[in-house]
């Protein structure tokens, strides 16, 4: 088995619970006839992808062609907290379900957030939680991530005629049909994939967050308030994972050079836990950047996002979130594969430099001799001539 893990640690104890579970199954699957999907037995699907956001959001493409093969089907979504309030009035969905596992969430046990909307409010514990779902019946569920825990703990206790991954993250004789996989792609289409093998017909790529005509009227009344006029260049200096985040004194430098070379005003969207970097960064500069900094839910961003000429971020979830909004994109790219994420579907620019060790970085840890090195190594210059390359392809 060719696994599709590049962490070490991770990728032995995967392989080694992968043989262990395929020797202990082997007697059962062995008698196991394997059932053609037939869409007439498909009254209800689940879609598994709890992390992170920004690759719930890159699952989203596969719904529209779910939902054209299935068309009688109730398509329910288990994800996390923090992804689920991107999924409400996708008209696609017709149930989301919030989970955080603790083994993607682990300094959020018992699922303790707090969230408002029509996905389910839950401080349950694991078992709390799988109990209740057990009680529920599925036609068919496709975990989306393929990872032998979510399989494992989420797919195997339920009930359901069809159970559909991929097995490159372990866990594939817990299911029913396991999806072929290739060679590496961009996740949106990794995703896709999964429909094509359900026998979905993939003509266009329909996702996005569908914001209200309410919540599309208080994004206005937003952008008044805060003086912003379009036209406006969106930045997201933040990110996730550490190593993915690009110097405050370059964003600080580039921002000055949007605004005083190319005459455009500029937004910062951080996030809450970026204040302090921002406070920084706005420090280092000459001009005065409006700044929405903490102020943004993740759907108040998407419709930001939604208003603004351009973007520039790095590899994060607003990225993906600009991208499915249509929204062209300018991202800095480290030490994750631009190949598998970058903005997907609409007139972008990816910066990146050339490191080998790249293509073998777990994004944890640095093994480069110089930290850091594949994110320092991109300058000022490469993003400002970046976006204004991509000023010129939307001809502004």
């Amino acid at each position: 088995m060719n696994y599709k893990i590049i962490n070490k640690k991770k990728l032995m104890a995967t392989a080694a619970a992968d043989k262990l579970g395929s020797l202990v199954y082997a007697p059962i699957n062995l008698f196991k006839r394997k059932k053609e999907i037939d869409p007439a037995r498909v009254n209800s699907i689940l879609v598994i992808r709890t992390a992170y956001i920004g690759d719930a959001i890159m699952t989203l493409p596969m719904l529209k062609p779910l939902r054209d093969r299935f068309p009688n089907a109730k398509i329910s979504f288990l994800t996390s907290h923090g992804a689920a309030s991107a999924l409400e009035t996708n008209p696609y969905i017709d149930d989301i379900i919030a989970y955080d596992p603790v083994w993607f969430y682990p300094q959020e046990r018992g699922n303790k957030q707090k969230h408002n909307g029509p996905q389910r409010k839950s401080k349950k514990t694991y078992f709390e939680f799988i109990s209740e779902l057990k009680k529920r019946t599925f036609d068919l569920i496709i975990e989306a991530r393929a990872d032998i825990r979510e399989i494992l703990l989420l797919v195997k206790p339920l009930n359901a005629t069809y159970k559909v991954s991929y097995g490159v993250g372990g866990g594939g004789f817990l299911l029913t049909h396991v999806v072929p996989y290739d060679k590496l792609s961009h996740k949106v289409e990794y995703h896709l994939d999964i429909a094509r093998y359900l026998g979905c017909q993939v003509d266009d790529v329909h996702w996005g967050i569908y914001l209200t005509k309410e919540e599309k009227a208080n994004i206005r009344k937003l952008l008044k308030d805060n003086d912003i006029q379009r036209p406006f260049i969106a930045l997201h200096p933040g990110v996730r994972i550490p190593l993915k985040k690009w110097q405050l004194k370059k964003y600080a430098a580039l921002c000055d050079a949007i605004e005083t070379d190319v005459g455009i005003r500029t937004v910062i969207t951080a996030s809450e836990k970026d204040t302090d970097y921002v406070k920084d960064m706005l420090k280092l500069m000459r001009t005065k950047p409006v700044d929405l900094t903490g102020k943004l839910q993740l759907r108040q961003l998407a419709g930001v996002l939604n208003e603004a000429l351009l973007f520039v971020c790095n590899d994060s979830a607003p990225m993906h979130i600009a991208a499915s909004m249509g929204v062209p994109v300018v991202a800095l790219f480290g030490p994750s594969k631009s190949i598998e994420t970058a903005p997907y579907g609409n007139p972008s620019r990816v910066v990146e430099k050339v490191f080998p060790c790249r293509f073998t970085c777990d994004e944890n840890s640095c093994k480069h001799e110089r930290f850091h090195a594949c994110m320092e190594a991109i300058e000022v210059e490469d993003v400002f001539a970046a976006i204004k390359d991509l000023l010129k392809e939307i001809d502004v």
